[in-house]
């Protein structure tokens, strides 16, 4: 959640930190600070609100000029959003300064301890307690490294420290437990970050840092230990996006920009991964085939959009490979005891790979025996390494908080595992698989398509922006992206937005339809399943006589839905299971739109954080 940024080189510290900083600030954060070490001493400044307050700040009182500085923006979890909770945090004696994601459990029993000893706490944050113990650890060894070290090994719950000390003026010292941070290594400068996306102008050669290891910038180089002390093995890693890729590109958000961005993003994911015959060579999925093959169980791991996904994946995986599949959301998976073994996929998404929630999850489901398959966006992060196996969607930065391309490259993501489980269990012909992958292969354009016909539904959602309630119905796969349609106006517009399995409907919720309620209807396509089409119509039939307002979204040539559209948006036809694809891309349009119409700012939601690192 929280946004990391350490430095030590010879550029100003102060402008490498709040450049990154402003590239971290779609994670979400409520305040932001930075310290600066400079003349044998240590200065800082910090903000309440946006990090234009924090650039007011150090406009109107510069900080010392200096080569090594951290900084960070907070998302408020112990304490308000206030000047003296913002980070960073020093010590009683102003020598040591901190930044901290993550929350510290045992942080009540540490203050009580500290001020027992003397010390004056001026916050009400769990952080602070962590100067404080770095400075008596310092004091009596003189070596910052080997001082976070000692703390580590105190404190309880997920964290990432970043600390610097002025009696070490060209040193910046990390530590992690399920909290991301990463290292860049550039030209006679390190950095290091809670995003690779801080320091990609600098240098796209990374360092992942392990569970349990605190890391040492200095002048000489990186030093990576574990929390005992003994040195740790480390993988370097290309970055293979550029500073670019993170910026808008003419457009007015990075949302619009990332919806545009949807079918490179799709295409990108199917590189590489299919040959010429159409066979499927997912390198990454480590797995043997003679253990998928043994495999008796699917379930599926995941939170918010991801879980939409996911929900989607069980259609494909149980159609082609005839495994029974749940899906689970990973924030209740470990608190039910679920029953896994030897024989069960665990299958956890995430776009940041660093989602406390589904990691918890995975790591339960790896204490079961479970193999467990990671669908990720982040190169390095924590819950593709601590997977068996895992397959990169190629979104690139998705910088907006709302998820929109990495949920299209989820789901493509999780039909080329389906398919491969298809394929490795020799439950889908060599032939059948073709088909789909040219299926897959085609739904770049697709998307394409659909992006060009949204200007209606930019008006429409324009005309909707004094309602308080849309509701959003659909049946098999539809329902999921019923489900993503109202998770994406909730998020961006802060309306009141449900969504239904359309089959539910008189088993309750048909007594919200009223006159003039928007109601949006996902319709599957009436080939090959037109049961389910059928049903549908009967469902939109039963809304619009009730006097509220449809929009439909149905494939082009069905003529079907027509007498029944107050407003209909079509997609190109696909497959049933494929149509996700193109049927969410007008909801995300309509709920960004509308949020825009509203005058919200669409990529950083109010009380949302991108990544959300904690349970």
């Amino acid at each position: 959640m929280c946004g990391i940024v350490g430095y030590v080189g010879g550029q100003s510290a102060q402008d490498v930190v709040v450049a990154g900083l402003k590239r971290l600030e779609y994670r979400g954060y409520d305040s932001a600070g930075v310290a600066v070490l400079a003349d044998g001493g240590l200065a800082a400044a910090k903000k309440a609100g946006k990090l234009v307050n924090l650039e007011k700040e150090l406009g109107d009182r510069p900080l010392p000029a200096g080569r090594t500085g951290i900084g960070h923006t907070r998302w408020a979890t112990h304490g308000a959003p206030t000047d003296a909770n913002a980070h960073p945090h020093l010590d009683n004696a102003g020598r040591v300064a901190v930044v901290h994601n993550g929350i510290i459990e045992n942080f009540a029993a540490l203050r009580r301890e500290l001020t027992g000893r003397g010390h004056a706490l001026e916050s009400e944050t769990d952080t602070e307690v962590v100067a404080h113990l770095l400075a008596e650890a310092f004091s009596a060894g003189g070596d910052l490294a080997e001082a976070m070290r000692q703390v580590c090994r105190r404190l309880e719950g997920a964290f990432t420290l970043v600390a610097v000390h002025a009696d070490q003026p060209d040193v910046v010292v990390g530590a992690r437990r399920n909290s991301p941070l990463v290292v860049g290594v550039g030209q006679d400068e390190w950095f290091l970050a809670s995003d690779v996306a801080a320091f990609i102008a600098h240098t796209r050669s990374a360092v992942e840092l392990g569970q349990d290891q605190v890391v040492e910038l200095s002048r000489e180089g990186v030093v990576v230990t574990g929390f005992d002390g003994e040195l740790a093995e480390v993988r370097a890693y290309h970055v293979d996006w550029d500073a670019s890729a993170a910026e808008k590109g003419g457009y007015a958000s990075f949302m619009l920009k990332e919806i545009a961005d949807q079918p490179r993003a799709v295409a990108d994911t199917l590189l590489g991964r299919v040959d010429g015959e159409g066979t499927l060579h997912l390198d990454e999925v480590r797995i043997p085939a003679a253990e998928l093959r043994e495999v008796d169980k699917v379930v599926i791991v995941a939170c918010g959009t991801a879980f939409h996904a996911g929900m989607i994946a069980k259609y494909a995986i149980e159609h082609w490979t005839r495994l029974p599949c749940e899906t689970e959301l990973a924030s209740e998976f470990r608190y039910r005891d679920p029953i896994l073994d030897q024989r069960t996929l665990v299958v956890a998404i995430s776009q940041s790979g660093e989602t406390m929630d589904t990691l918890m999850a995975l790591r339960h489901a790896r204490e079961q025996g479970a193999k467990v398959l990671a669908i990720c966006n982040t190169n390095g992060s924590t819950i593709p390494r601590e997977s068996d196996a895992v397959l990169y969607t190629h979104a690139g930065p998705e910088v907006a908080v709302a998820s929109t391309k990495a949920f299209l490259t989820q789901l493509v993501a999780c039909y080329l595992v389906a398919l491969y489980l298809g394929q490795v269990r020799g439950t889908k012909w060599g032939d059948e698989i073709r088909t789909v992958v040219r299926q897959l292969s085609a739904i770049s354009g697709e998307v394409d398509r659909v992006l060009t016909t949204m200007e209606p539904v930019r008006e429409l959602a324009r005309s909707l922006a004094h309602h308080d309630t849309v509701l959003f119905v659909g049946r098999h796969v539809g329902y999921p992206v019923a489900l993503e349609g109202a998770l994406k106006l909730k998020e961006l517009a802060y309306m009141h937005a449900e969504g239904f399995a359309a089959g539910e409907l008189k088993h309750g919720p048909i007594a919200l339809i009223e006159e003039g309620l928007p109601v949006v209807v996902i319709v599957p396509s009436p080939r090959g399943r037109s049961v389910l089409h059928d049903k549908i119509v009967s469902n939109i039939q039963e809304i619009r006589a009730r006097g509220a307002r449809t929009i439909v979204v149905a494939e082009e040539g069905d003529e079907a839905v027509v007498p029944y559209a107050d407003h209909l948006i079509t997609v190109p036809a696909t497959p049933t299971l494929l149509q996700p694809l193109v049927a969410t891309v007008p909801l995300q349009v309509f709920a960004c739109e509308l949020a825009t119409a509203r005058g919200n700012e669409v990529d950083q939601p109010r009380n949302l954080a991108k990544s959300v690192t904690v349970e």
